[in-house]
């Protein structure tokens, strides 16, 4: 498939996780869409000499280094892609952003709105001279996700009256996990409330187009206590088997939360790492007054509809396999039926930002929308900190992109 001239040079911080999800979609986009320039995975940075050498051969790095501020000022990258913990996105996409590169950061954007909001300030300058920045949400590029905001949009639903969103694993049930850099505040921010609740923040206020304007919310944190970790990498990690010594868990296991949007819909939301079976359980139903619609990650080529406005006897949820050409980013995979999955979202999203790149667009969710986001993240720490008290969201003084 042909590309165009224009090159785009990356340069990733971080290797684990995220880092092999990115790496996969950055070696793929060019390969399945025929997008205005081709990438090049110039340049991948860890802090351990040995693995990120090991990491750059493995998921196909041209090059390596232990220095992220090497990465950032060298002229030969044009793209930064973020995919470190949370206490350092700010510092690494800063830089980025004053040195004149595009930026891709995971999500959430920060760990504090104070550094949202600085984030969000650099991105909107760099923007005035044609630097671009995305946060990286990537359910927003399921294409069964991109239709169900399409059939609201479309005002298939009507009034959006109530929203219901989900997103449940398990994978520290066990008290002996242990206390991975997801499970401290100072690295992450918060837990399974900035980790995945995160995605269903910003997912259902894509789909509904409304922002979410106050919450009253609880949290939890189930073991307060875990051994010290001998080495860890993305989701998994070791101790030592003699008697490990312990430290605290300064994040929340789990939130709840109850929420308003601005266009008058009523909302709950659940975030939990202590849903005993469940593993990536994302699941969104939005309720309207001429239908409701439904999105469970674990069938992601789904979607379940129903539509009020046929005939009673004709009425009931119906199954949508969103894998026509004609769906959204649909046409560059398999023949209809042929299910994707969910590393795919990510190569949709590194296709969203190419071309916006390459075209002089602002990409979405851009840095302001994240901030919205991080926003929303802080009223539902400081309900549940004042005994679920309702908490209104500060404005970030923007609205959800297109």
């Amino acid at each position: 498939m042909s590309t165009k001239d224009m090159q785009l040079r990356v340069g990733m911080v971080g290797y684990a996780f995220m880092g092999a999800a990115h790496s996969q979609a950055w070696r793929t986009v060019n390969r399945v869409y025929d997008l205005p320039a081709r990438t090049r995975m110039a340049l991948i940075c860890g802090r351990d000499a040995g693995k990120v050498s090991e990491a750059a051969d493995r998921l196909g790095w041209d090059a390596y280094t232990t220095d992220w501020r090497e990465l950032v000022a060298r002229d030969d990258i044009d793209v930064v892609d973020v995919c470190t913990p949370g206490d350092s996105h700010a510092e690494i996409a800063l830089a980025a952003l004053a040195a004149g590169k595009h930026v891709l950061c995971e999500k959430p954007l920060a760990n504090t709105v104070s550094e949202a909001r600085t984030m969000a300030a650099a991105a909107a300058t760099a923007q005035a001279a044609g630097v671009r920045s995305m946060c990286g949400f990537n359910y927003r590029r399921v294409p069964a996700v991109t239709m169900m905001r399409q059939l609201v949009a479309e005002g298939r639903l009507g009034v959006v009256r109530h929203v219901r969103a989900t997103y449940l694993q398990d994978w520290i049930v066990d008290p002996q996990f242990p206390l991975v850099w997801r499970l401290q505040k100072d690295r992450a921010g918060s837990g399974a409330l900035g980790d995945i609740g995160a995605h269903i923040i910003d997912l259902t206020q894509y789909v509904t187009g409304q922002l979410i304007t106050g919450v009253s919310a609880i949290t939890e944190t189930f073991v307060k206590e875990r051994p010290l970790p001998t080495g860890s990498s993305g989701l998994a990690a070791t101790v030592d088997g003699d008697g490990p010594a312990t430290g605290p868990v300064t994040v929340d296991d789990a939130a709840v939360f109850v929420a308003r949007l601005d266009g008058g819909a009523l909302a709950t939301y659940e975030a939990s790492r202590f849903a005993t079976g469940r593993k990536n359980a994302l699941r969104v139903e939005i309720n309207g007054s001429l239908g409701s619609v439904v999105f469970d990650l674990e069938r992601l080529n789904e979607l379940e509809f129903y539509d009020a406005t046929r005939p009673a006897a004709e009425q009931g949820f119906s199954r949508i396999l969103v894998t026509e050409g004609e769906h959204p980013y649909m046409s560059a995979w398999w023949p209809p039926g042929h299910i994707i999955g969910y590393e795919h979202s990510f190569t949709h999203q590194m296709r969203d930002f190419i071309e916006a790149v390459a075209t002089g667009v602002d990409p979405a969710p851009s840095f302001a929308d994240a901030l919205q986001v991080q926003l929303v993240l802080d009223a539902v720490s400081r309900s549940a900190e004042l005994g679920s008290s309702w908490t209104d969201v500060e404005p970030a003084l923007q609205t959800v992109a297109a």
